[in-house]
């Protein structure tokens, strides 16, 4: 794990994924932190090359068992010309998105990468293709066989995962159900436990209705559903505080309080997330077995063949997916012998609310 073989799926070849991609890859420090292995065709790539006038040298190779350990690679995944039809959804465009992403995760799965970025796809040319996935993260747990991941959006300071990850917003009421918010944030804690290093971490849960439904007055899922999920989640010993509501709770800063927050639908966790982190967010799935991270933008179509991509969110992303692997990695290798599980605290049910006395991180 010196220098962890991170994969990249090139995402729409006619949005801005490959510019963020090369623009990151430019850097020639870059190799000496890991192995790049870029999923998709040379001949594409040399395309996005021109249009950002950037030069450097790769290895270009049919197997992910031929890399070279100190250049950046590319594995091709097609040989037959492409047409690219730059800020367009197109079938073609969708098409060879997932060939890469289908490509990268097969080596994923086969320990044959051990982290996988994924740049922009664009939803309406996925459909196009036949891809019968809403977006990177359904499609890469249903290939590995998990049952439930967490779509966990991560920055320094702030970190926001989703009990609901792409439906419409008619359907989330519906579609959450207290052992749905428990199994997010049984997810949510391990992975801060394994992946960032976090020994005891707190998590604040954000209400479903506006004001967190003022005690039934404008729903009832957070008593029915979302509090009894906490209560639960403390009995097991977990830190987990709420249902807090959303407007107040990023409003005050309260976040801050907090080592991550679950959101219960999309855009309730977005877009604070988006207005305080913006081209500095990484988008990751915890729960897997494997790593992956993504940009926390889209294919960006209005300025794609512009050279103004700014390719921060990328690199983050990949130094993200660096980090993780390597924590993950030490944690795994610190408990593999573990031979005594010491109990988790009590949780009180008189006050549902209450934190262990020696935390005083919050105070709410």
């Amino acid at each position: 794990m010196n220098k962890p073989k991170i994969g990249i799926s090139i995402g729409d070849i006619n949005g801005v994924g490959l510019e963020v991609v090369l623009k990151t890859l430019s850097n020639s420090e870059i190799v000496n932190l890991c192995i790049p292995v870029i999923y998709g065709s040379a001949k594409v790539i040399s395309y996005h090359k021109n249009i950002v006038n950037i030069d450097f040298q790769f290895s270009s190779t049919n197997s992910s068992e031929k890399l070279n350990f100190h250049k950046i690679n590319i594995i091709n995944c097609w040989q037959e010309n492409v047409n690219i039809t730059l800020g367009k959804p197109t079938e073609q465009s969708g098409q060879y998105a997932f060939r890469s992403l289908e490509t990268a995760v097969f080596d994923l799965k086969n320990n044959k990468i051990d982290a996988l970025v994924t740049a922009p796809i664009n939803k309406e040319a996925m459909k196009m293709a036949a891809f019968p996935f809403p977006g990177h993260t359904e499609y890469i747990t249903s290939t590995l066989g998990v049952r439930e991941s967490l779509m966990f959006m991560i920055n320094d300071g702030l970190r926001i995962g989703l009990a609901t990850n792409h439906i419409p917003l008619r359907d989330v009421a519906q579609t959450i159900t207290k052992e749905q918010v428990i199994d997010k944030l049984r997810i949510m804690e391990e992975c801060l436990k394994m992946d960032f290093g976090i020994e005891r971490p707190v998590i604040g849960v954000l209400g479903l209705n506006p004001h967190a439904s003022d005690n039934g007055v404008m729903g009832d899922e957070e008593e029915n559903i979302i509090r009894p999920a906490i209560v639960e989640c403390k009995k097991r010993g977990m830190m987990v505080m709420g249902p807090f509501a959303a407007d107040g709770f990023f409003g005050s800063q309260q976040y801050r309080k907090f080592d991550a927050i679950m959101a219960m639908y999309h855009d309730q966790g977005l877009i604070p997330f988006k207005a305080l982190t913006f081209g500095s967010g990484v988008n990751y799935t915890a729960g897997l077995p494997v790593v992956r991270t993504s940009p926390d933008h889209g294919t960006g179509y209005d300025i794609v063949g512009k050279n103004l991509a700014n390719p921060d969110s990328f690199r983050h992303a990949l130094f993200t997916a660096i980090e993780i692997a390597k924590n993950r990695s030490n944690y795994h290798e610190m408990h593999a012998n573990q031979l005594v599980k010491k109990d988790k605290p009590k949780y009180n049910e008189k006050d549902d609310e209450a934190l262990p006395e020696d935390d005083d991180r919050i105070n709410v």
